[in-house]
């Protein structure tokens, strides 16, 4: 077999993955459906009376061909009035939006500046470049100015996100600042930070009072907290437009799913009709963390650290023989093995309490 070799030195390093379906009966602590809307089935037959109204369930073509949709439309336009944002791009998922972004902005004599610890489908994007592409230290925002004041460059990318998805670390609102000093295009991947932090559950922009500028690009998915499927780009008009015409994840690709869309459209309503609730949820279980563990989560990711990536697989098996469900991340995707535990309101307090009690 061509790839014998490379598989065995994958499973001899415990990196080796694996598609595994998993008891519904196990508590999910796993899962990125940070508020538990995947299992309110209410929201799903709203999404399919609005998609059932029109006569075809299905986008059929790009966006840019045949494909864009009035569900698109009323979608992109809700999201629009809800973040200050001038334009808006549905995308097929996070990863098509950010490659959008990476691969289409940055042009020769530009450079790119990622946090180092950026998701993986932006440093794939920036491989892609004639672009220079420079890492930053993360959350660093004085490394940050250092790279822009010394590198020669036309125009400054800067991309960074607003919860990271393994550290569970919360944006450094001090980039904003830099950004905005040297005139930079500052993009925030909100996958991890929508529906989870700011007064009405908008994300880091909210969070941090920022009123979104032409120079500001935000992207975010609805197969996190939406309890959906696909993604989002915020920009201004012109970065819009610019994008419609250069990005070929979303020139090449058909336009997202109308039920998906439809889904995350529900996702948002809910989140807003019920934000007060929803945030004292969320406050409970980070205060549960914090007595535990002596650690203060601003998200809903809380990364466990151990030795290394055989210790973590058996830790997660012992989890699954007492009834939960932890995600065990290995290297290349962490530095560290982590049991990544999600604190989501799909699962009681009491629940995460006693998933506490057995790690300590």
């Amino acid at each position: 077999m061509m790839y014998q070799n490379e598989l065995e030195a994958i499973k001899k390093s415990h990196r080796f993955r694996s598609r595994k379906m998993y008891d519904e009966d196990l508590h999910d602590f796993s899962s990125n459906d940070y508020l538990g809307l995947a299992q309110i089935h209410s929201l799903f037959e709203r999404a399919v009376t609005q998609v059932s109204m029109y006569k075809s369930h299905a986008p059929k073509a790009s966006i840019l061909v045949n494909g864009y949709h009035p569900i698109h439309e009323e979608f992109e336009s809700f999201l629009t009035r809800n973040n200050g944002f001038e334009s808006a791009l549905v995308c097929g998922s996070g990863f098509l939006a950010n490659f959008s972004l990476i691969e289409a902005l940055p042009r020769k004599k530009d450079i790119l500046i990622l946090d180092e610890e950026y998701h993986a489908s932006g440093i794939i994007a920036s491989k892609t470049l004639d672009a220079k592409v420079l890492f930053f230290k993360h959350n660093d925002a004085n490394h940050l100015e250092t790279l822009i004041q010394t590198t020669k460059h036309h125009r400054v990318i800067v991309a960074v996100e607003g919860i990271y998805s393994m550290s569970g670390d919360l944006l450094n609102p001090d980039i904003f600042e830099v950004a905005h000093r040297h005139n930079a295009i500052l993009i925030v991947d909100e996958a991890h930070s929508v529906g989870v932090v700011g007064e009405n559950l908008r994300g880091v922009f909210e969070l941090y009072g920022i009123t979104p500028s032409p120079n500001h690009i935000k992207m975010g998915t609805l197969g996190k907290a939406l309890g959906s499927y696909g993604a989002y780009i915020l920009c201004s008009e012109h970065i819009a437009q610019y994008l419609q015409n250069r990005a070929k994840a979303i020139i090449y690709t058909t336009a997202p799913s109308l039920f998906d869309i439809a889904l995350g459209y529900q996702g948002f309503l809910y989140i807003f009709k019920n934000k007060e609730t929803l945030r004292a949820e969320i406050e409970q279980r980070q205060a549960l963390i914090k007595r535990y563990f002596n650690q203060k989560i601003d998200g809903l990711i809380f990364a466990y650290t151990l030795k290394d990536s055989g210790n973590v697989l058996e830790m997660q098996q012992k989890l699954i023989e007492r009834g939960f469900l932890v995600g065990a991340i290995r290297p290349p995707t962490v530095v560290k093995p982590i049991l990544r535990i999600i604190p989501r309101l799909g699962e009681r307090c009491e629940t995460l309490q006693m998933l506490c009690d057995c790690l300590k």
